[in-house]
């Protein structure tokens, strides 16, 4: 299983201040020496990452390099052609992408047939349901990346102490044999969102609120071929430095 290096977060350290330290390139090439990919998110409001930092990651780092973007920022994954684009929702008001795609616009169809057109290969940020791995394979996109954001929420409350601090989920304020029920379910919606994405001749990855402990889960989901992994490394970073954190993730991924 590949893994790929969400490095935003560093971005998110940068803009705190506002000076360039931490070096967001600097993280970039430490990545991208022990990474299988780099994904870059510049959004709208260039609230951390932009697109100079895309600029210079794509000019200097070897690797392969995937920008996560809304479509209405598809003008510049066309004048910097990345390796690949990952198409996601976007609202200025979230901490972090709350959810997958919606796949019935007409500006998504319009947009994916451009990037395809300029030979940059296309993933489309689902929900991990079949209706939705149908669509994407009916949008003729070469990759789908599964949003693993509930299935991580829940495997914080039933496994962690969340629910007892102020980071709780009110949803998810439930019993245990509930949120076993839940979590269970969540699993399975991935593990057969995967296999029909696999049966449908798509690429699989899957990425969101995905740590060193609840990873071991979705490793076990064999069509899955790439994790992407970025606000835990970096948060874990803090006190091991960034190489050593990737490389303990790089070990978990392998199956």
């Amino acid at each position: 299983m590949l893994l790929g290096v969400n490095i935003d977060h560093i971005a998110i350290l940068r803009e705190a201040r506002k000076v360039n330290d931490p070096d967001l390139l600097e993280a970039a090439l430490i990545a991208s020496s022990l990474s299988d990919q780099i994904t870059i998110h510049v959004r709208e409001d260039r609230r951390h990452a932009n697109e100079n930092d895309l600029e210079n990651i794509l000019k200097y780092c070897k690797c392969v390099v995937n920008l996560e973007c809304s479509v209405d920022m598809i003008e510049y994954a066309l004048k910097y052609k990345p390796h690949r684009v990952t198409l996601v929702p976007e609202k200025r008001e979230e901490l972090t992408t709350e959810g997958g795609l919606k796949l019935d616009s007409k500006k998504l169809k319009e947009n994916i047939l451009k990037l395809k057109q300029a030979q940059i290969e296309v993933s489309l940020f689902i929900d991990p349901n079949l209706d939705d791995v149908q669509k994407s394979k009916e949008l003729n996109v070469d990759f789908i990346e599964l949003h693993t954001g509930k299935y991580a929420n829940i495997y914080n409350a039933l496994y962690t102490n969340i629910n007892q601090t102020s980071y709780a989920i009110n949803e998810l304020m439930l019993e245990k044999n509930k949120l076993t029920t839940l979590f269970n379910e969540e699993l399975v919606k991935l593990k057969k969102s995967a296999k029909l994405a696999d049966d449908l001749g798509m690429k699989i990855a899957a990425g969101h609120g995905l740590n060193y402990k609840n990873v071991r889960n979705v490793v076990n989901i064999t069509e899955i071929s790439e994790l992407n992994i970025g606000q835990s490394i970096v948060a874990y970073s803090v006190f091991v430095g960034l190489r050593e954190a990737i490389l303990r993730m790089k070990a978990l991924v392998k199956r």
